[in-house]
C-alpha cells in the first residue's frame, strides 16, 4: 500500500488485533489496563443515548450535510465509524457488514440507511467516494447507492459522534494511524443507539433482528415480531437468545390453544352422534 512501510503495516495489524478484542462483547467491563498507546480506546454501552443529529459533515460528492439528513420515520440506520486509509481493521469491519448485507432481503435504502463516516477529519470526500464505490460493487445490490452514504468531517462533529456511541478511538502518534474498535451501531429512526454489535463478522440473522428490533414496527415480518417476543439480545454471546420465560408463555398459550381446538373438536362430533328429538 502506498505510503506505508511494512513496519508500519505490521505495528497496524498488532493494533487492529488488540482493539479489536477489546470491542466484545460492548457491554462488559474492562478490567484489565489497555496496552500502551491504547488509553480510551474501545467501546461503551449507550444504548438508548440521543446521537446529535445537527452534526455537520460533507458526504461523498462534497455536498454539506447533517446526520439528520439520513434519518427518515420507521428506517433505522446502520452507523459505522472508520477511516478510509485504514490499513486493516476498517476493512475487516467493512467487508464483514456487506458479507451480511448480501444475505438481507431487507434493503439499504429502502428498509434501512447505512452512514459510513470517517474518523480521520484530514481525509476528502474524493477517498469517501473512491470507497463507497468499491463497496457497493462488492454489494452486488443495484439501486442501493441512495441507501448507503460515506461522510468526512471536522473533528468537532467527530468526536461527539464517537462520544454519543461510545466509540473511544486514539490517534498514535508514532505510527501514524488510528487505533479504534470494530463494531457497528444499528440507530433507532429517532437517533437514539439501539445496538452495539462489536466484532468483523456479522450474523445475518442477529442484524436482521437488530434492525426490526431498533425500527419499532417500521420493517419486519410478523414473525419477526414474534422472534424478537421469545428472544433478546445477549451482548456476552453477540446474538439473540431464547427468553425461558417468553417461551414458557408461548408454550402454554399454544397448549391451551390446541386443548381448546381438541375439546370443540370433541363437542361437536359428540352433539352430531345425539340422536335428535
Amino acid at each position: 500500500m502506498k505510503g506505508w512501510n511494512s513496519g508500519r503495516i505490521a505495528a497496524a495489524m498488532v493494533l487492529g488485533l488488540v482493539a479489536a478484542a477489546l470491542s466484545a462483547p460492548a457491554a462488559a467491563e474492562r478490567t484489565e489496563p489497555a496496552p500502551k498507546g491504547l488509553d480510551g480506546v474501545g467501546l461503551t454501552d449507550r444504548r438508548d443515548h440521543q446521537v446529535p443529529l445537527d452534526l455537520a459533515f460533507t458526504d461523498e460528492s462534497g455536498k454539506p450535510v447533517q446526520l439528520r439528513d439520513f434519518f427518515r420515520p420507521g428506517r433505522p440506520v446502520i452507523l459505522t465509524l472508520n477511516y478510509y486509509r485504514c490499513p486493516m481493521l476498517c476493512t475487516l469491519v467493512l467487508n464483514g457488514l456487506v458479507n451480511s448485507l448480501k444475505s438481507l432481503s431487507l434493503q439499504p435504502g429502502r428498509d434501512f440507511e447505512i452512514v459510513t463516516v470517517s474518523i480521520d477529519p484530514l481525509e476528502t470526500p474524493a477517498l469517501a467516494r473512491e470507497k463507497k464505490q468499491s463497496y457497493l460493487e462488492d454489494l452486488g445490490k443495484p439501486g442501493v447507492g441512495d441507501g448507503w452514504r460515506f461522510l468526512t468531517g471536522r473533528e468537532e462533529a467527530i468526536k461527539p459522534l464517537a462520544a454519543a456511541v461510545g466509540f473511544g478511538y486514539r490517534y498514535v502518534e508514532e505510527d501514524k494511524q488510528y487505533a479504534h474498535p470494530a463494531a457497528i451501531f444499528v440507530i433507532t429512526p429517532d437517533g437514539k443507539v439501539s445496538r452495539t454489535l462489536a466484532g468483523v463478522e456479522f450474523e445475518p440473522k442477529t442484524l436482521r433482528l437488530s434492525l426490526v428490533e431498533a425500527s419499532r414496527g417500521g420493517i419486519g415480518t410478523p414473525m419477526d415480531q414474534f422472534v424478537l417476543f421469545c428472544f433478546h439480545y445477549d451482548a456476552s454471546a453477540g446474538r439473540y437468545a431464547p427468553v425461558a420465560m417468553r417461551l414458557m408463555q408461548v408454550g402454554g398459550a399454544l397448549t391451551a390453544a390446541i386443548l381448546a381446538i381438541a375439546l370443540s373438536f370433541l363437542w361437536v362430533r359428540e352433539k352430531r352422534r345425539r340422536p335428535t328429538s
